[in-house]
């Protein structure tokens, strides 16, 4: 099996060294480069072709959201997992609308870093589990209170509310007592919203929403 080859780019000397230690230490992957700057991840990119990029968003020269919007318009087959220490809602919302796979802070476990460059390497999408809340928070925050649309199926707004109440943690009976309604038509919302979107779970509904530009 073919190992996943990341580049690093942050402009921390001990974070790149410890990043390319946690990272070689995995059988499937490995480290193909690394850039102190947003200018350098641009040409790295272009020139390695790695699989999946880290990109910090303060940096020299270029700041990450630069680097990733030139490496997205060179139209490279690199996902970039956004690896940063900002935990602010608008940034993971703009990094997603401008095309990453991915968005994991610093503080992070090692094993959430693994785990988000195996599903992004597979075409998924992976936010750590701790900042969906904030994702659906912001994407409520957008459309509430409209009809949210898409090419075929729409969202209602009672949909988008369940939506908002599964990202807080609330379980369906809890989500049914919170809406007086039942549990079984909670679990006809959920079944209902991942089937609009073709999506399997929670994140993956609220990356697609935000993606897509889903809204009136």
């Amino acid at each position: 099996m073919d190992k996943i080859s990341v580049l690093i780019a942050d402009d921390h000397s001990l974070m790149r060294q410890g990043l390319r230690q946690i990272i070689e230490m995995e059988n499937d992957m490995y480290v193909v480069g690394q850039a102190t700057n947003g200018q350098e991840a641009i040409d790295l990119a272009k020139q390695l072709k790695p699989d999946v990029i880290l990109m910090d968003i303060n940096m020299p020269v270029l700041n990450g959201l630069q680097a990733m919007k030139e490496i997205k318009d060179a139209n490279l087959s690199s996902k970039i997992i956004v690896l940063t220490i900002h935990e602010d809602r608008e940034y993971l919302f703009k990094t997603l609308q401008m095309g990453a796979e991915g968005y994991v802070l610093k503080d992070a476990e090692s094993s959430v870093l693994f785990t988000a460059i195996r599903n992004v390497h597979r075409g998924q999408n992976y936010i750590q589990p701790n900042m969906t809340k904030e994702l659906v928070k912001e994407f409520t925050r957008l459309t509430k209170h409209e009809k949210v649309k898409s090419s075929e199926n729409s969202l209602t707004e009672r949909e988008i509310e369940v939506l908002e109440l599964i990202a807080e943690g609330m379980l369906n009976k809890q989500i049914a007592k919170k809406l007086y309604i039942s549990e079984k038509t909670v679990k006809n919302h959920v079944s209902n919203i991942f089937r609009k979107l073709n999506v399997s779970d929670r994140t993956q509904a609220a990356i697609y929403a935000l993606k897509h530009n889903i809204k009136n």
